[in-house]
């Protein structure tokens, strides 16, 4: 079970005295944090009905309750430990899993959970505003729920750097409530959590999108050889299986509504008309989210992923899935690139070496299963037009495609055709102004939703769709 404590945790927090005073230090900052950069308006006279552990065992990790935001438990959950855990691939393979960090291994290990953490307040900062433009209650509730996930998850990687980093891992703690999401001064690290997220339109991308990408990180971290961390972003992970939840089925309801209102309007395309999103602007969106996404993965050949792998740091998504030896001394790996000329051409490379691209392989995948079911949706409506993920090379700022220009077709164009055409391809002033029309007037009214995303199939936790998701206190 998890401790009622000030810090909620089943890590026996109490019994490391030193630990927990200095986790007590960083927790007042931390509600600092989320009263000026999380939801706006929302934080003193609304009560949520969230999901808020009690425990990491499914029961306990289903519980719901209504809870004011600064309230909610945030804190600091492992998922039971493996009996006799052992490594499962690199050098160390076969060996007792770590439970305190080799000296060796301090700075990149320090590095992989920084960055990790330093995504999670970001997504926060990026949403902050949006629920003063909500398209109905249950959309609001979803919205908090990721928030305060999201939270947790700095809590995560907080107690981790804390625990096992000593001065440095403190010092990382309080730099991560310093950068702020598309600060000029301190940004945060990575590039797509610095874009804004103005629309609803752009969350549910995002929260497909993005979020999807750190499912795949943390079920490689998942697999390191460093058992706290692994048991850390495996409890990460049933959380986040529902923030790509909320973008899949966002962006289906808003898809399924833009069918509605084609029909009703005699197969119209121009559903703008009507107060529609029409499917061209749905798909820009994925272009620009997907290609993003695509950057967080890292450069296509990297030795850092190599001594990742081969140091039992971080391994392959689904590592027990992968049908060799689990240590790729030998093998190789033939990627896409490009010559000196720019023009396209096949490399050969250490499979360690590629270890980044083979996980982009696997995002590329999960990614297809969402347009897969979207473009089921809108041929059931009899409509002719399928979304499709753009190529890996479009829109890229991050490896060997960085700095050329390809249309999403992964076609070589110049840089005056980018110019002249990419609000073809990516959301263009006038989509974003046309959206923001859309929101202008939130839905806070129970069962009611605005006119451009249909109601979900079913409510939050078997309650009604009209249920009283979100209160309001006088």
């Amino acid at each position: 079970m998890i401790s009622s404590e000030r810090i909620p945790n089943n890590v026996n927090l109490s019994s490391d005295k030193r630990l927990q005073r200095a986790l007590e230090y960083w927790q007042p900052k931390d509600l600092q944090w989320w009263r000026e950069m999380g939801p706006q308006g929302f934080q003193d006279y609304h009560q949520v009905y969230l999901r808020t552990a009690t425990s990491v065992d499914p029961k306990g990790w289903a519980h719901f309750e209504y809870v004011k935001l600064p309230d909610y438990r945030w804190g600091i959950f492992l998922a039971e430990p493996e009996h006799d855990r052992r490594i499962g691939f690199g050098q160390f393979k076969g060996q007792a899993a770590w439970q305190e960090v080799p000296g060796e291994f301090r700075n990149p290990l320090r590095r992989l959970i920084v960055t990790q953490g330093d995504t999670e307040p970001a997504s926060v900062e990026q949403q902050r505003m949006l629920g003063a433009c909500c398209p109905s209650m249950y959309d609001l509730r979803n919205l908090f729920q990721v928030n305060v996930e999201e939270g947790r998850h700095l809590w995560a990687m907080v107690y981790l750097l804390h625990s096992y980093f000593g001065r440095d891992g403190r010092d990382e703690a309080e730099e991560l409530l310093e950068r702020q999401s598309g600060n000029h001064d301190k940004p945060r690290m990575l590039e797509a959590f610095n874009a804004p997220i103005e629309t609803w339109l752009d969350f549910f991308a995002f929260t497909m999108f993005t979020d999807r990408d750190g499912k795949s990180q943390l079920l490689s971290l998942s697999e390191s050889s460093l058992d706290p961390l692994s048991r850390t972003t495996r409890f990460m992970l049933t959380e986040e299986s529902h923030h790509m939840f909320v973008g899949d089925t966002g962006l289906g309801r808003i898809i399924e509504r833009t069918c509605e209102l084609m029909k009703e309007s005699g197969f119209s395309e121009d559903v703008r008309k009507v107060g529609g999103i029409d499917l061209p602007v749905i798909q820009r969106h994925i272009n620009f989210w997907f290609s993003l996404s695509l950057d967080l993965h890292g450069g296509e050949v990297s030795s850092n992923a190599a001594n990742y792998f081969t140091n039992g740091l971080k391994g392959r998504a689904e590592e027990d899935k992968h049908q060799d030896d689990h240590i790729l001394a030998e093998g190789v790996y033939m990627l896409d690139s490009v010559d000196e000329d720019g023009r396209p051409s096949r490399q050969e490379v250490p499979m360690r070496n590629a270890l980044n691209e083979v996980l982009r392989d696997w995002y590329v995948e999960d990614c297809r299963s969402g347009i897969d079911r979207w473009n089921k949706k809108i041929a059931s409506h009899g409509i002719d037009f399928c979304f499709e993920l753009p190529d890996r090379k479009f829109h890229r700022d991050i490896g060997v495609f960085k700095g050329l220009y390809f249309d999403p077709s992964g076609h070589r164009i110049s840089e005056e055709e980018w110019v002249r055409r990419h609000d073809e391809w990516l959301p263009s002033a006038v989509d974003k102004a046309y959206l923001k029309s859309l929101q202008a007037k939130p839905v806070f009214e129970r069962g009611k939703f605005a006119n451009y995303i249909a109601p979900p199939l079913r409510g939050v936790n078997q309650r009604p769709i009209d249920f009283e998701y979100v209160r309001t206190e006088a």
